[in-house]
């Protein structure tokens, strides 16, 4: 029986590695040259780096989610999924709310509000990126290790 491994291509996660990169440099790029208030500028390095890290545990929650689904398991508690996908939506919300009520030029704050969700996005196809790399590894392994008694 031949086993197939669907493994993504050198330059699939190239792109991947290299938009997460674009998005981080535009991001700080945005921020680091925010004009305004100091607490204005804190307040959205805060918020970018909370949108970045639920947006990695959501796409984890997510994915575990679909693969307790198909093994025909309980995934999650329901206080954890309750308490990952709300902090997703306060993390956005917050962000959201920081941005529109800053007083600053209606450009600069389209720049950072386009660049925040660019990182967003980029940060949920790198956490499928990474997780379907890990789970290839993981079946080549399995599959190394049924050889070998087989053998």
């Amino acid at each position: 029986m031949k086993v197939v491994i669907h493994r993504d291509s050198k330059a699939w996660q190239l792109q991947v590695w290299i938009s997460f990169a674009i998005a981080v440099f535009m991001c700080g790029v945005g921020l680091a040259y925010l004009p305004g208030k100091d607490l204005d500028r804190v307040f959205m390095v805060m918020g970018y780096f909370f949108c970045l890290t639920t947006a990695f545990v959501l796409a984890k929650l997510v994915r575990d989610a679909e693969k307790a689904r198909i093994e025909g398991r309980a995934a999650d508690t329901p206080m954890f999924k309750y308490v990952v996908w709300t902090g997703f939506f306060i993390s956005m919300a917050l962000t959201s709310w920081g941005l529109l009520r800053m007083e600053i030029n209606e450009t600069y704050k389209a720049f950072l509000g386009v660049s925040w969700l660019y990182l967003i996005t980029c940060a949920f196809t790198l956490a499928k990126t990474l997780r379907d790399r890990h789970e290839a590894d993981l079946s080549r392994s399995r599959l190394a290790v049924l050889d070998a008694e087989t053998a």
